[in-house]
């Protein structure tokens, strides 16, 4: 296995470990870049996607300035027809009503990922309480093509650098599959450990790594309870073969640099530009790990300020998260760490781990690199808005108002001039 031309190290293992790390997909914008190189600059624009989970939208904004909204994207437009086979299926009920009350808090889930295609004609989404993804004419608002996923739940999703090809989780059924973005058909899939969430092309998309959460929904979140959570790992495969690469279980390594209390659920990631470090957040902690793919191990922990008026019930955690959504700036200087429970944000020097102003948000769920690479823009679910963080200041510099309970945010394009489907 070959190691990338900038990095050099002494062991066959070392090696093994550099190739398979890469770019994040969840931090970065490969697809938005993929795209840039199809089409010329007056063909398209680009923007970003929010997801409004329980509205079952995306609205599109600016991907820099302002980040005013250009538009509202209907991502169920097949909704009647949905519930019609789900209603006369018993066990797709079950599910789909577990999902509500579990995940969901209440409501279902009507989208959580979305990546454009390379031409900016359509919107790929994910959506969870459907069990499905589906691709959506940006034109039109009708459906390009639907792919049921095993199982009865679709969760995270990536997109490979040259936007070709999009990975989504099927998360009750331990499956990640990988799809044509353009016609949906399945080019492979893999097996992954238990509930399945996020995943990353590394490597130029030679790899694909994905992480598995464990069970998020039940109640059993003392920490002695851990091991009722399920297998959760770090499954790397081959992108093109599907074949398992590597197996990383950061078990072991929390437990070798000496933080036991630490969960082993790897939540949302960021790779570091030269593809050296792994950060990634872990189920109830409020804080990040520092991972060294190189040398595989664990090299540093950074814990945040926790909110005194966060309740120190786990239980009242959603989904067993306390933080969840982090990306880092181009430069790999700056971190962005969605404080999810303790309703922050706040921009961490990635040298000396010194975090910045915590800037409020409410129930921040997810935290992207706006276009020009100058903010974070992160998902208050909570006050249905996407706020702007500048990683130079760390101050907020804008708000936008958007649906009900955005999550996911990401960039891509949209044909020039496009202000919403025709028939949308």
């Amino acid at each position: 296995m070959p190691v990338p031309r900038t990095r050099h190290v002494c062991t066959m293992a070392a090696a093994l470990a550099l190739a398979l790390a890469g770019p994040s997909t969840a931090t970065a914008a490969p697809a938005a870049t993929a795209a840039s190189l199809q089409q010329s600059a007056g063909d398209l624009r680009e923007v970003m996607f929010v997801g409004n989970n329980w509205d079952g939208t995306a609205d599109v904004i600016e991907s820099r300035g302002d980040f005013a909204r250009i538009g509202r994207i209907n991502v169920i437009p097949d909704k009647d027809e949905r519930l019609k086979e789900i209603y006369l299926d018993p066990i797709k009920l079950i599910y789909f009503l577990g999902v509500r009350q579990g995940p969901g808090e209440g409501h279902d889930q009507f989208v959580d990922d979305m990546y454009s295609t390379p031409d900016g004609s359509a919107v790929v989404v994910s959506r969870p309480s459907f069990a499905d993804v589906v691709s959506i004419d940006l034109a039109t608002g009708r459906i390009n093509w639907r792919f049921p996923v095993s199982g009865y739940r679709s969760d995270h999703m990536a997109v490979s650098p040259d936007g070709t090809r999009v990975a989504v989780s099927a998360s009750t059924a331990n499956t990640v599959h990988v799809l044509d973005i353009n016609t949906g058909k399945q080019l492979g899939s893999f097996a992954t450990g238990d509930k399945p969430h996020e995943n990353v092309f590394t490597d130029g998309g030679r790899y694909l790594w994905n992480m598995s959460i464990g069970e998020v929904t039940t109640a059993l979140d003392d920490p002695w309870l851990d091991w009722t959570k399920g297998d959760r790992r770090i499954t790397v495969v081959d992108a093109n073969t599907f074949e398992q690469v590597r197996v990383i279980d950061m078990r072991e390594r929390l437990d070798a640099f000496g933080r036991k209390d630490l969960s082993d659920a790897v939540r949302p990631v960021a790779f570091t530009p030269d593809e050296s470090k792994l950060y990634f957040q872990v189920s109830f902690f409020n804080g990040f790990v520092e991972y060294d793919v190189a040398s595989d191990k664990i090299t540093r922990v950074k814990t945040l300020p926790k909110n005194p008026a966060t309740s120190e019930d786990r239980t009242a955690w959603v989904n067993d998260s306390r933080h969840h959504g982090m990306s880092m700036n181009p430069q790999g200087t700056k971190l962005c760490i969605a404080g999810t429970m303790d309703d922050y944000a706040t921009i961490v020097d990635r040298a000396k781990l010194q975090e910045g102003p915590l800037v409020a948000a409410s129930k921040p769920y997810w935290a992207t690199v706006s276009g020009d690479g100058k903010s974070c823009v992160i998902s208050e679910s909570g006050a249905d808005q996407v706020a702007a963080i500048d990683f130079a200041t760390g101050r907020k510099v804008v708000s936008v108002p958007v649906g009900d309970h955005p999550q996911r945010v990401r960039l891509g394009h949209v044909a020039a001039g496009w202000t919403g489907p025709s028939g949308g």
